[in-house]
């Protein structure tokens, strides 16, 4: 009674962009390894640990909210400056050059690698943020 057959109800949506799918891998990865990476900075600093558990799980849930119809395109700059400034934030945490990315005179794969899948995702939100309508 009154219902649109044709109006889609559905809470969860696909990317309309392949670019989409690449954002989702890359906030997956990082927010999956700052949460590994609580695990080991609690040894350290209870605050550090704390810090790298919401910022893994914004990541996360930045995937639920971009996976639903709730989803604007403003949104895609938030999620370009989340990843910027999360990048930046490894620096006064770990030092301002090429030694934030090493950990007892090695280099640090997962500070690479988390760095890298930020700077990724922050490209994909500035081309989805272009690209939509």
């Amino acid at each position: 009674m009154g219902t649109n057959p044709t109006a889609d109800t559905s809470l969860f949506v696909r990317p309309s962009n392949p670019i989409g799918y690449v954002a989702v891998v890359m906030a997956l990865v990082t927010g999956v390894l700052h949460l590994l990476a609580a695990t080991n900075a609690i040894q350290f600093s209870e605050v550090l640990a704390i810090l790298f558990v919401l910022n893994g799980l914004g990541f996360l849930g930045g995937i639920g909210i971009y996976l639903t119809r709730y989803w604007r395109r403003p949104l895609f700059l938030v999620a370009a400056a989340y990843s910027i400034v999360t990048i930046l934030a490894l620096f006064p945490f770990q030092g301002w050059g090429i030694e934030a990315f090493y950990m007892e005179g090695n280099l640090n794969p997962l500070a690479v690698i988390t760095k890298v899948a930020e700077a990724v995702l922050a490209v994909c939100a500035l081309y989805l943020y272009a690209d939509a309508d």
